[in-house]
């Protein structure tokens, strides 16, 4: 949802023309797709090539205003799961929290449309930019994920929420001894071994710290647990819209707010990791945190988990692509687990500090 835009989408082959390898919608499917949405006389339709390329997406402009258009991706279509998520977004609207809202179907206000095999859905669409990097935005960044906990705290719905995360995960442990065995165990390969092994001790042990600190007593509501920047829009250094609920889960709170401190204050760079630096912007991570304090106050447990459990995101976001396809995005597995080891390591060091920033 931001300005990217390529060109018209439709051709008289009856299929949609889009970049590269993105799921098209054929012009049969658009044109009766959008027959069950009453939003006026459409002035123009172009692709709007983001996020999963599983799912494609159009933005629409009609009289009515500007909509994206998005049929998910196969596996993300279960409709008691896009019933779960449409039922948390709605509520969130009625609470003016920023997200864009659905848009329901012309005969039953249904907020996804199933036709065929196919699930689909309207949103309206909010202008706004990628997040800035400033203190200001990452301190409403906070803010605002503070409102989401505070605004689901006792929200039930009638379809059961997934659970499950980056803690504690047996799939990052399969995820490793899977990358493991495929490395010939030779003197060649010890650095590598050798780095593999202490991923997978670190992860037991930042799991088992967490786990001393009592997570598993404290209460569970449904989070986000996809809390990133790029699941937001800004707008003059303020969050205008959250997106992509799909991953929303009952947990734990701090398992986003850990998660958000590590993605709002890590420093990547180029394709070259190896010049990423070990450190995190604690500039950020402490505005963060004072962001979220603005609404909702986190325990001293808590607040001591934070630091292991951005350790085990870490590894864990690693990990998966790494295991499926020995590399993450444009750069190979072990540069990249190199790099995810020395800030680590930075993190472990400054253990203390960071709990103190996240004291305040």
């Amino acid at each position: 949802m931001a300005s990217e835009r390529s060109q018209t989408v439709v051709s008289g082959t009856g299929q949609a023309r889009t970049g590269g390898t993105r799921e098209q919608f054929s012009a049969e499917e658009l044109s009766i797709v959008l027959s069950h949405f009453d939003i006026g006389v459409i002035d123009s339709i172009v692709e709007f090539p983001r996020g999963s390329r599983k799912a494609p997406k159009l933005l629409i402009v009609s009289e009515q205003g500007k909509f994206l258009l998005k049929r998910r991706a196969r596996g993300k279509d279960d409709p008691f799961k896009v019933a779960f998520t449409h039922a948390l977004q709605l509520h969130l609207a009625s609470k003016q929290f920023p997200l864009p809202h659905l848009i329901g179907t012309r005969k039953d206000n249904n907020s996804m449309l199933q036709w065929r095999n196919g699930v689909y859905e309207l949103f309206e669409y909010i202008p706004g930019q990628t997040y800035p990097q400033t203190l200001e935005a990452t301190f409403d960044s906070g803010r605002i994920l503070a409102l989401y906990h505070k605004l689901l705290e006792e929200f039930k719905s009638e379809w059961q929420p997934p659970s499950g995360s980056y803690h504690a995960a047996t799939a990052v442990d399969s995820g490793l001894r899977a990358i493991s065995a495929g490395v010939p165990d030779t003197d060649e390969n010890r650095e590598v071994t050798q780095l593999l092994a202490f991923l997978l001790a670190t992860y037991r042990k930042s799991a088992d710290i967490v786990q001393s600190l009592g997570i598993d007593n404290w209460p569970k509501q449904i989070v986000h647990a996809d809390w990133h920047p790029g699941n937001m829009l800004f707008r003059d250094n303020r969050v205008v819209a959250v997106i992509d609920y799909d991953s929303a889960r009952l947990l734990p709170r701090i398992i986003d707010v850990a998660n958000g401190s590590l993605q709002f204050s890590i420093i990547g760079g180029d394709d070259d990791v190896s010049k990423w630096p070990d450190y995190l912007d604690e500039s950020r991570f402490k505005r963060f945190l004072r962001g979220y304090d603005e609404v909702m106050l986190l325990s001293q447990a808590e607040i001591r988990t934070i630091p292991m459990l951005m350790i085990e995101a870490l590894i864990a976001e690693a990990v998966f692509p790494i295991a499926a396809t020995g590399s993450f995005g444009k750069v190979e597995g072990m540069p990249f687990l190199q790099m995810v080891q020395r800030k680590i390591i930075w993190i472990q060091k400054s253990y203390d500090r960071l709990v103190e920033l996240a004291d305040g």
